[in-house]
């Protein structure tokens, strides 16, 4: 798993994801961030049309139209159907950008697309959407990716290797196997603390936090610690990282979160620094 995630809640915040070249956000400043890299960028997802969470969709687009990398390779946005914002975000971007040297897509979506971001005849992975809660005005998404996985039928379990392979190739893999879909990262957007389904046997969990302190929470938009604890106390999530994250307790952060992670016996929790750059 190698991300790359900058979060500083109000103001920017986006996230790369460099095995299927996905950009989750375009928060003001990826571009100085990323360089070249942006290059690498095939498709991007949009929570929702916030400010901090689309305003560096035109440098990106921009820079790609005028630095020196490959100019032409296709670049597709996905962002939730219903975001008058963003659409009227995207009107402006192609005004301004009337002579692009490569193809532009957006596509509008919403709970039930499934997208798919690689099939290389063995592996298949999509990212699905799913709604979550903030503004009333806004809608907003968070996405799981999921990768589609194949596993042994129950009533071949106690086969030997030698003998299921001779039934593949006799009958096929389908007649062996069955496929499943395996969470393999899930990330919330802005929103309140996610719905245990949605996160249950997920490899990694991205969830905001935006605040550390319910106390300092005014209105039901995003979550707080101890809400996000509990998610992950229910579905029992091994790996966490917390963003969105106020800018309020740059100097608090750490010992916070190490407090309550103190509690969890088996849980690797990581959290994104207000403001500083995040790669793992």
């Amino acid at each position: 798993m190698q991300l790359m995630i900058y979060s500083k809640a109000l103001f920017s915040t986006w996230i790369y994801y460099s095995p299927d070249r996905l950009l989750f956000d375009a928060g003001e400043g990826i571009s100085s961030y990323m360089g070249n890299k942006i290059f690498a960028i095939k498709k991007i997802f949009l929570t929702h049309g916030h400010a901090d969470h689309i305003a560096g969709l035109w440098g990106i687009i921009n820079s790609r139209n005028n630095a020196m990398g490959d100019r032409e390779k296709r670049l597709e946005i996905y962002f939730p159907k219903d975001s008058n914002a963003i659409r009227e975000y995207f009107d402006f971007i192609k005004r301004v950008n009337s002579e692009l040297k490569y193809e532009l897509v957006f596509y509008p979506i919403d709970e039930s697309d499934k997208i798919l971001i690689k099939d290389n005849g063995n592996t298949k992975r999509f990212v699905v959407p799913f709604r979550v809660k903030h503004t009333m005005s806004e809608p907003a998404f968070g996405f799981n990716v999921v990768e589609e996985r194949r596993k042994l039928k129950e009533e071949f379990l106690n086969l030997s290797k030698e003998k299921i392979v001779e039934l593949i190739k006799k009958h096929g893999k389908e007649c062996v196997t069955y496929s499943y879909e395996k969470k393999i990262l899930t990330i919330s957007g802005d929103t309140m603390a996610l719905e245990p389904s949605i996160v249950e046997d997920t490899d990694l969990l991205l969830h905001e936090c935006t605040f550390l302190n319910r106390k300092d929470r005014k209105g039901e938009i995003h979550a707080s610690l101890d809400e996000v604890m509990e998610l992950i106390q229910k579905t029992g999530v091994k790996n966490v990282v917390l963003y969105h994250i106020s800018s309020r307790y740059e100097s608090t952060a750490d010992r916070i979160i190490k407090k309550v992670s103190n509690h969890f016996t088996d849980l690797n929790l990581e959290y994104v620094y207000p403001g500083k750059l995040w790669i793992r």
